[in-house]
């Protein structure tokens, strides 16, 4: 038995830009690398291919200070890979299929014991991955939260809607709210209507360049926006920042108007910053300093 404050489950990959770079990524790669920086020591759960991308993976893990013990290799699959363009700004994803960590092995999972299990809906696209993620609900017993992104053709409605039945927290933008077939004639009635349909205890909706929205069970209805200020480079992996403090607000046990203020703060940051992650540890040191 290993217990973790959080469990991540789901895809890590390399972000191929047009111009060449590379960067490390996948949306609960991302969550657990802002959370090892906030001292959170995740347990990432995920499958790499037996490759030089995912040796590139185990080394950057290792500096970085993740835990591996649930890192599986996979001797037939490649490591995941995204090609992302800049559209004005805006990323478009090309999400390469069947990659290693559509293919993680329940037989292969440790037993998790752990407050909280966080996974993005990306991760059930493939039976073999969904199988292992119903697998670690069932024996979760602590809260979950789940990262919506619908990402065509890469998402159906029924897997979807089981996902949220499953969950206590749930992220996703206003796009995908209305993907979700939310009704309504505006954003407030279609987030109540989703949050009451699944249950759920909070539900966040990301605004991108307006901020973000947040609704408890209670019908508390928080928003916040970004400061105008704020410099933007470009916009792969926001929405992953702002999970990553919801995530630690959880842990923190935070009130959900300072963990939504927190999380604007953190992806207001990372939109200055070139790839969904920040390999320096001193771009954390001043929201350390205030939060923790």
């Amino acid at each position: 038995m290993t217990k973790h404050a959080i469990a991540i489950f789901g895809e890590v990959l390399f972000d191929r830009f047009a111009d060449g770079l590379e960067v490390l990524g996948g949306a609960p790669f991302n969550v657990a690398w802002h959370l090892q920086a906030f001292q959170q020591a995740p347990l990432f759960i995920s499958r790499i291919g037996d490759d030089q991308a995912g040796a590139k993976i185990q080394a950057a893990m290792q500096s970085w200070g993740i835990s591996n013990a649930a890192l599986q290799i996979d001797s037939h699959y490649p490591t995941g890979a995204v090609e992302i363009t800049l559209n004005n700004g805006e990323p478009e994803y090309q999400i390469l299929a069947n990659q290693a960590y559509d293919f993680i092995d329940t037989q292969a999972m440790q037993t998790i014991d752990c407050p909280v299990l966080y996974f993005g809906s990306l991760a059930a696209r493939q039976s073999v991955s969904r199988q292992a993620l119903q697998q670690l609900i069932k024996l979760h017993q602590g809260k979950v939260f789940v990262d919506i992104n619908l990402r065509a053709p890469w998402w159906d409605q029924p897997l979807v809607a089981e996902l949220l039945t499953q969950a206590d927290w749930v992220k996703l933008n206003q796009q995908e709210l209305q993907l979700l077939q939310a009704t309504g004639d505006c954003i407030e009635t279609q987030m109540r209507q989703l949050i009451e349909r699944y249950q759920l205890e909070v539900l966040i909706v990301t605004l991108g360049e307006q901020g973000a929205l947040a609704i408890a069970a209670d019908g508390e209805l928080l928003k916040v926006v970004p400061d105008c200020q704020q410099i933007v480079l470009d916009t792969v992996g926001a929405g992953d920042a702002f999970a990553s403090v919801l995530l630690l607000g959880m842990l923190k046990a935070w009130p959900l108007a300072i963990s939504l203020q927190r999380a604007q703060q953190f992806a207001s940051a990372l939109v200055g910053q070139r790839g969904a992650t920040v390999n320096e540890l001193a771009f954390y040191q001043s929201f350390k300093a205030a939060w923790l």
